[in-house]
């Protein structure tokens, strides 16, 4: 596991907010100067902590605006159907998170689609690339919360690295 400091979480902090932010302000706001920081960004890319720098879109303004999840259930659960059934899924760019689940659902996929009818299309494409044993989806109708900043509170700091050093 990789150790972390107060100041990686501090970084860690500010790329989630803003990944656009100059070096030199991200370091002035940790108290660093701009090789340091850059060094300290370029180390948790390399050890993948930072696993990327993306864009957040408006799902409305890319005409993404239905969000539907989608419980799937399945009577095979073998590791051969699993990777076709991943194979299958990771070709659907309407899914954009996948999960396996523990209890009475064996997946759940978070889907994206402009409006109920492409979420029919959708349904049947999946349906053709792989059997399931059922399929309930739920459609949201309002987006109450949604974020790609992970809570950094759980990180368990390494006390005896650097306080505000590169």
């Amino acid at each position: 596991m990789t150790m972390l400091d107060r100041t990686d979480k501090k970084i860690l902090g500010i790329l989630q907010e803003d990944c656009t932010l100059p070096v030199a302000e991200i370091g002035r706001k940790v108290g660093l100067s701009t090789t340091p920081c850059w060094r300290r960004i370029q180390r948790l890319e390399e050890e993948g902590v930072i696993t990327r720098r993306v864009a957040v879109l408006d799902p409305a303004k890319v005409n993404a605006k239905v969000t539907a999840f989608v419980a799937i259930t399945t009577n095979q659960h073998t590791e051969d159907w699993l990777e076709r059934f991943a194979k299958a899924i990771k070709e659907l760019p309407e899914v954009v998170e996948f999960y396996r689940m523990a209890g009475s659902v064996d997946y759940l996929l978070r889907v994206v689609v402009a409006d109920i009818e492409a979420y029919d299309i959708f349904y049947k494409k999946l349906i053709s690339k792989i059997e399931v044993a059922d399929v309930s989806t739920t459609f949201a109708m309002e987006r109450i919360k949604s974020t790609t900043e992970l809570p950094l509170s759980f990180i368990a700091l390494d006390k005896d690295k650097g306080r505000a050093s590169g």
